[in-house]
């Protein structure tokens, strides 16, 4: 996959994607990351890609003129969708990382100062946002969006696409805990049914535990998550154990 990324600040991207799996993945050929500075696209001397907003406000808009140019050159022959950072977008879910890692390519537009132009906004295939908070530009996001992506490619993890299934959110409920060496640690202990080596009760007390911590930390995802008879037998000893469910859960069934 080849992900391209408009910013203003190249620099801020070579710790994030120098390192760990993210390096790994390009040094690999699983992807290619190439970081722009917007203003190689900026007309005049100076390289302008700000100006101030038209009908006066505070802060300054960045110019549609140099990222149509990026965009337009980057995007010839190339198949890649582009991304706009925005709080109009939508939030970006695990889901919205799977649908992502499918595609060819990615232009990621790092916004900056007060935002963009409104017409840049009609370049952009998909909007993004990373939550409701205010951040100081598009390129935390464009990190975030690039990590969440690049695991997701084929052979990136090792372990094919099991390497990922269980991951929190990838089939709507939170992950369950994990346990290693050793055995007691300060009074506390690995529980029994991970040493057995009954692979199916392995099973069963991961599923359970998945759907424990969901009900504990992020019950509203039980609201649309697939759940099966299994599941809802294991919530329903979930609840004998701890007391009842939050009522739209019950409902939700």
């Amino acid at each position: 996959m080849k992900i391209h990324i408009l910013t203003l600040f190249p620099e801020m991207f070579a710790g994030p994607f120098s390192c760990s799996i993210l390096k790994r993945a390009v040094d690999e050929g699983a992807a290619e990351i190439r970081i722009h500075n917007l203003r190689d696209w900026a007309a005049g001397r100076h390289r302008i890609t700000d100006d101030s907003p038209f009908g006066g406000g505070v802060g300054m808009v960045l110019k549609p003129e140099p990222v149509y140019r990026a965009v337009e050159e980057l995007r010839e022959n190339t198949g890649c969708r582009v991304i706009l950072f925005s709080p109009q977008g939508k939030v970006f879910r695990q889901e919205t990382a799977q649908e992502l890692a499918r595609e060819k390519g990615l232009i990621l537009i790092c916004g900056r100062y007060e935002g963009v132009d409104e017409r840049i906004r009609a370049l952009a295939d998909r909007q993004v946002s990373i939550g409701d908070y205010v951040l100081t530009g598009g390129e935390i996001p464009a990190m975030v969006v690039v990590d969440a992506v690049v695991r997701l490619l084929p052979g990136v993890l090792g372990g094919g696409e099991a390497a990922t299934t269980d991951d929190s959110f990838a089939a709507g409920l939170l992950e369950g805990p994990h346990y290693t060496k050793p055995r007691s640690f300060r009074g506390l202990s690995v529980p029994e049914v991970l040493l057995a080596g009954n692979h199916a009760a392995v099973r069963r007390w991961r599923r359970k535990e998945s759907l424990r911590c969901t009900l504990r930390s992020r019950p509203e995802l039980l609201l649309v998550a697939p759940l099966g008879r299994e599941d809802l037998e294991l919530l329903a000893e979930i609840e004998k154990e701890e007391g009842p469910r939050p009522a739209f859960v019950s409902a939700a069934e």
